[in-house]
């Protein structure tokens, strides 16, 4: 998820995200250390009843998880997604990936997205509600979008997590287009791709933890409160 904006000289660890855009080259050209995100020992791919079994239980008795989706890209002018073919849904501890095709999957997915009771955070969600609708039958419940969330006035779009990484970690979170644009929809995932999925959504999480202790957000005093994804002009990150 790339951000894009004006270019102005500030450094991305003291952006102030209400009134600062950073740009690609400018994240490109800095020498931010390297966000690590999670390794491979904290992911699950989800594909039989017992480790079901485990992301229920992690999952809903979280207050809050990091929610994201993957699906295999469209090159085709007219050709229709048939995704999300993978959903990544994260605890502060461990990553669950659930591949679609998996029939099993579903119902979890369906008990865990619904859950009025547990926040899902995470950044450009605008399509998910009605993908997740149409291929799964599912209704998301209590979301927040937080591109919306860390928008400012300076944002002509929804703040990312690349923005987000280095304004609040003061690191660089990398994220591969090779990856991102690869086959989600195999029934094979590579490890890349295990590790690309899996910190989209662990770094929603963390973001969103840090979001809360923002001096800025509490000084308006207001709560963050779940918000409905649209399909607007989103500057990913």
């Amino acid at each position: 998820m790339d951000a894009a904006g004006n270019e102005d000289g500030t450094d991305p660890e003291r952006a102030n995200l209400s009134e600062v855009t950073i740009s690609r080259s400018m994240l490109a050209a800095s020498e931010l250390p390297i966000y690590h995100g999670v390794t491979m020992a904290r992911i699950s791919l989800v594909g039989d009843a017992a480790v079901v079994e485990r992301a229920l239980a992690a999952l809903l008795a979280a207050p809050a998880i990091g929610f994201d989706t993957e699906s295999k890209p469209t090159f085709l002018k007219g050709e229709i997604s048939t995704g999300p073919h993978l959903v990544q849904l994260a605890t502060d501890e461990h990553v669950y990936l659930f591949p679609v095709v998996v029939a099993a999957n579903h119902d979890a997915l369906r008990q865990i997205l619904a859950a009025p009771n547990v926040l899902k955070v995470g950044f450009g969600l605008g399509n998910d509600r009605s993908a997740l609708r149409s291929r799964l039958g599912i209704e998301l419940a209590n979301v927040l979008d937080l591109g919306e969330a860390l928008r400012g006035p300076g944002h002509r779009g929804t703040v990312g997590a690349k923005v987000a990484v280095a304004h609040y970690f003061g690191q660089k979170f990398q994220k591969s287009k090779k990856v991102g644009t690869s086959n989600w929809a195999s029934v094979r995932l590579n490890e890349r791709q295990l590790l690309y999925a899996a910190n989209d959504a662990h770094v929603a999480l963390q973001i969103y933890r840090a979001w809360l202790r923002d001096p800025e957000r509490l000084a308006k005093a207001e709560p963050p409160r779940a918000i409905q994804p649209h399909s607007g002009n989103d500057l990913h990150g």
